[in-house]
């Protein structure tokens, strides 16, 4: 009676595998057969579970219609000749961001201006200078409505099943500044470190951290659930990296940092890591990039904790001297110690480029692919970009979307792209899908004991996963780790989604 019982069971849990398998199967099948239907992609694409997006910047994820509709009340004046806005008591009423919001042609050049729409090269203005101009146009909003933002790209991320967002975010730009007189630039960072945290640097640390509850609160209001309490109603984690400027001053760029490592160390709950951006071409960015990686490599000595996700290789030939090219991702990843790389496009320059390439794959250096962001502002697409480069050598890559708004793309899109351009298999979407939160910066134990072969550690069997129910043992490991947990909603989004396609 014992065997044929035990029988019963090995039989009942192989069909149930073979029965997720088979979904498996049916849906990578019929991705196949569609996989030159672009329009049967979208529609597919669209219902299929995203995970994380770990490449975005809360900056330039916002549309600029929706820009124009959180500051019309806010009494702005928009200068016409290059769409900025400022204050002034004798704005003219057509100049108004109140009028200006009600439509017209000073209404569609803003929105041409703040973002990519429309635009067409000239010999005055690349898209690379187009887009890195647009920022400073509507920053004054940002500083006014990160709640509303937030909001926005939690409601889009939920929309196309994106269950995580590793925003990027720099809350506190001006305040920094107001450090500059203080603060003389000494070349040991010790001393610059002890005489920043002698001048307030504690009280914007936790300025901003309030800040970040007060915008949070202000988008569940908004948006009518919570975000990542005991239920997270939302649907959608959220979680920030600090963003540290590289095309200021050095004396800046440090304090940037130091508030960064500071914040992720206090205040992990809501921040997780750390990141440099801006222009990577930029005279002081290029003449100043070891400086910075030197910068990143002290701090991370005294915050070994804090995570380390990097711009690096956002470069391309013609738009730099050649020599430019061939060390930044190297000296990210051996210098600043960088968990991840954001873009990478300039690989196949780097000097030792496939020594790199080895490093990336055995270190397990995940890769954030922005496809629409390097098309538009470097040019770089198709098989010009290497991201069939890292995949044949089985570097670890995500689609991130970068700035959704500025750029005029979502998720989906980025997903259709990568699915269109590189005829890449279901199952090769969804290990990117996988990837996503497998090398995000949440805490806690990966729910993968090899997340290259999709096996789930001891605690939780294959069969749990796609059965949904939990042994105590499994339960107890995903009780203890954030991670994990969202790992597991996107294997029950999965086996939900393939169940879908297979009927």
């Amino acid at each position: 009676m014992f065997i044929k019982w035990l029988s019963f069971i090995f039989l009942f849990c192989f069909s149930l595998t073979s029965f997720a398998n088979n979904n498996e199967n049916v849906t990578a099948k019929y991705f196949q057969f569609i996989q030159n239907n672009p329009e049967l992609l979208k529609i597919f694409i669209g219902k299929m579970p995203k995970g994380g997006d770990l490449h975005i910047h809360l900056l330039g994820a916002t549309y600029a219609e929706n820009l124009i509709n959180y500051g019309k009340n806010d009494g702005f004046c928009v200068r016409a000749k290059n769409s900025t806005l400022f204050y002034s008591k004798k704005c003219l009423t057509n100049y108004l961001l109140s009028n200006v919001a009600k439509g017209g042609k000073l209404y569609d050049k803003l929105i041409d201006d703040w973002s990519l729409k429309n635009f067409v090269p000239t010999s005055h203005e690349s898209p690379h200078d187009h887009f890195f101009t647009a920022f400073f146009k509507f920053i004054p909003i940002l500083n006014k409505h990160g709640g509303d933002i937030l909001a926005e790209l939690v409601t889009r991320a939920r929309d196309e099943k994106v269950s995580y967002l590793e925003l990027m975010v720099l809350p506190d730009f001006d305040i920094v500044l107001s450090l500059d007189k203080k603060i003389p630039w000494n070349n040991d960072f010790n001393i610059m470190r002890a005489n920043l945290l002698k001048n307030d640097i504690k009280k914007i640390e936790t300025k901003i951290y309030k800040q970040t509850l007060m915008d949070e609160k202000i988008a569940e209001n908004k948006m009518g659930c919570f975000l990542d309490h005991h239920k997270n109603n939302c649907q959608v984690t959220v979680r920030y990296q600090y963003q540290s400027m590289r095309d200021i001053s050095p004396k800046l760029t440090f304090a940037q940092l130091l508030v960064g490592f500071e914040l992720a160390t206090c205040y992990p709950d809501k921040f997780v890591g750390i990141n440099i951006a801006g222009p990577e071409d930029n005279l002081l960015a290029l003449r100043n990039y070891k400086l910075q990686m030197q910068m990143i490599a002290f701090l991370h000595v005294l915050y070994p904790k804090v995570k380390i996700s990097l711009h690096a290789g956002e470069l391309r030939l013609g738009l730099v001297p050649p020599e430019a090219l061939r060390f930044h991702i190297n000296e990210a990843l051996n210098i600043a110690h960088a968990n991840r790389i954001g873009h990478g496009v300039d690989i196949a320059y780097e000097k030792n480029a496939l020594q790199i390439l080895q490093q990336m794959e055995n270190k397990h250096i995940l890769v954030e692919i922005n496809l629409t962001s390097n098309a538009k502002i470097l040019e770089i697409k198709g098989k010009s970009h290497p991201f069939m480069l890292y995949l044949s050598h089985k570097v670890p890559l995500a689609l991130s979307t970068d700035d959704d708004g500025v750029l005029r793309t979502d998720m989906n899109h980025e997903f259709l792209q990568a699915a269109l351009t590189y005829h890449l298999s279901y199952l090769e979407l969804k290990k990117l899908i996988r990837n996503s939160l497998t090398y995000s910066f949440l805490p806690g134990l990966s729910l993968w004991k090899n997340s290259a072969r999709s096996m789930p550690v001891s605690s939780c069997s294959p069969d749990e996963l796609k059965s949904g129910k939990l042994s105590q043992q499994c339960h107890a490991f995903l009780k203890k780790s954030k991670k994990a947990q969202l790992q597991w909603e996107l294997e029950k989004q999965f086996f939900q989604f393939e169940s879908e396609i297979a009927k």
